[in-house]
């Protein structure tokens, strides 16, 4: 099948703005992309507790501004009606699971279950401690928030009892418009997440980076969802690109290079089998109509 292509929607930065949200996703569909994507920040420490995982390790000064991945998602869908419509990735366990899973089956229903949900852990301790999350323990909350959003989305009535919140047995609606749920995708490269995604994931968020590395990761993937009975082959694999676009050939691929170079390495990825690939161009465009002229010429360049 066909590697499926799409973009990251606007969302932060320079395009933390109304017009350039409403204008892209309405253009990307109309151009035959398959699909929109949200991230989700929630603040930039002066001296964080981690190093950002990418580029020098550095937070991107974009994200000093970071729009709220519900709402915008929720416009996006409003003024679109085929395109796809992903989480890449929410940051699971800064949200009680009722109010996420309520939020998400929202938007799924608003959108005629177009939503594709994507999770993950994040990595800024500093964050956690603003959303007042414990950072310890964050892998066993994030199994128990997906063990929850499950039952909620499935179950009428639904009841859970957790150490950490406890539901009555309770009527909660809406269900997403899709059933069971909504497409289920996980970040993440560690081992534990790599095993976590084999064993319950519909799909891996992965990023862009060397073609050796992302195929043993899926290698230990596919393993892993076979040790628990799952067929491999459905579990998808969707791709993130967050180039910096360069008039000059680049060393540092796929991070940064020409629109030939990541092109070249777009096709090289999708070679390896993956589902999807989907573009963020927000760091490097100057603005919408730059964005999707970049997005058309990777298009192009790359045959996807």
């Amino acid at each position: 099948m066909p590697v499926r292509l799409g973009l990251a929607v606007p969302q932060y930065g320079r395009f933390a703005d109304a017009r350039a949200l409403v204008t892209v996703a309405g253009q990307a569909e109309s151009r035959g992309f398959d699909s929109l994507w949200v991230g989700d920040r929630l603040l930039t420490p002066l001296a964080p507790k981690e190093r950002y995982p990418g580029g020098d390790g550095t937070i991107p000064p974009a994200h000093r501004t970071f729009l709220d991945p519900f709402a915008v998602l929720s416009t996006a869908a409003a003024v679109t009606s085929r395109i796809r419509l992903g989480t890449s990735t929410l940051n699971a366990n800064w949200y009680p699971p009722v109010l996420l899973a309520r939020s998400l089956a929202t938007i799924d229903q608003l959108s005629s279950g177009r939503l594709e949900v994507g999770l993950g852990l994040g990595w800024s301790s500093d964050e956690y401690a603003a959303a007042g999350v414990p950072w310890e323990g964050r892998g066993a909350r994030f199994e128990a928030t997906l063990d929850t959003l499950e039952a909620i989305w499935r179950d009428d009535p639904v009841s859970v009892a957790d150490p950490r919140w406890n539901i009555a047995p309770s009527h909660i609606l809406p269900k997403p418009a899709q059933l069971p749920r909504p497409p289920l995708h996980l970040g993440g490269f560690s081992p534990a997440a790599l095993s976590r995604i084999g064993r319950r994931a519909d799909g891996w968020l992965a990023a862009a980076m060397p073609v050796g590395i992302l195929t043993d990761m899926w290698d230990t993937v596919k393993q892993t969802a076979e040790r628990h009975g799952r067929d491999p082959r459905q579990v998808r694999v969707i791709v993130r690109f967050n180039p910096l676009v360069a008039d000059s050939p680049s060393e540092a691929v796929p991070g940064s290079g020409t629109v030939e170079q990541i092109a070249e390495h777009m096709r090289a990825v999708a070679d390896t089998g993956v589902h999807e690939i989907f573009l963020d161009l927000q760091h490097t465009a100057r603005d919408p109509e730059h964005l999707l002229d970049l997005a058309e010429r990777l298009r192009e360049a790359s045959a996807l």
